[in-house]
C-alpha cells in the first residue's frame, strides 16, 4: 500500500473550510477518486494478458486486466480524508460473471504476477503504474477539485 500526500495546500485548507461540510467532503471524494482512476487505468494496461486459455479450470484471458478495480474505503474517509484502493478482486464470489456465467473476475493468481515466487519471476503491474501516474493522478485530483470548488462558489452565489 502506497500513500500520496500533497503538502503545500494550504489555501485549499481554507477553502474547503469556509464551505458547507457536505459540499467539502464530496469535492475531496471526487478528487481523490479523479487521481484513483488515472492509476487504476493505468494498471489494466499494463496488466498483463494470457495469449491463450490455459485450461478448463483456469481463468479464461483477460480475467487480470477485468479484475483491476478501485474501492474506496469509508472506515478510512472522513470530512477531511478520502481514501481509495486500486486493487486486483479476488475470490470466489467473483467467478461466474456475466449474462451467461463465463466471465470471470477471480483473478486470485495477481500477486504471483506482481511479486513472483520461487519459481517465477515478478512482473508488477500495479505498482509501476503508481510510480509512472503518480504526477498525472496529482493533477487531476487538482483539476476536479478545483472544479468542484467553483461549481460549489457558484451554487452558493446563486442563493
Amino acid at each position: 500500500m502506497d500513500t500520496v500526500h500533497i503538502d503545500g495546500l494550504k489555501e485549499l485548507d481554507r477553502a474547503l473550510q469556509q464551505l458547507p461540510d457536505r459540499i467539502a467532503s464530496n469535492g475531496l471524494r471526487a478528487s481523490v477518486y479523479a487521481g484513483a482512476k488515472v492509476v487504476r487505468d493505468e494498471a489494466k494496461l499494463r496488466a498483463p494478458k494470457a495469449a491463450k486459455s490455459l485450461g478448463p479450470d483456469q481463468p479464461p484471458p483477460g480475467t487480470l486486466k477485468r479484475s483491476v478495480i478501485m474501492k474506496q474505503i469509508r472506515e478510512l474517509s472522513g470530512q477531511d480524508r478520502q481514501t481509495f484502493f486500486v486493487t486486483v478482486r479476488h475470490g470466489k464470489k467473483h467467478r461466474k460473471q456475466g449474462k451467461k456465467g463465463n466471465l470471470s473476475q477471480d483473478a486470485w493468481y495477481w500477486r504471483f504476477i506482481e511479486f513472483g515466487t520461487r519459481k517465477m519471476a515478478a512482473r508488477p503491474f500495479l505498482r509501476p503504474a503508481l510510480d509512472s501516474k503518480r504526477v498525472e493522478a496529482a493533477m487531476a485530483m487538482k483539476k476536479r477539485l478545483q472544479e468542484r470548488i467553483a461549481k460549489a462558489a457558484a451554487e452558493l452565489r446563486r442563493v
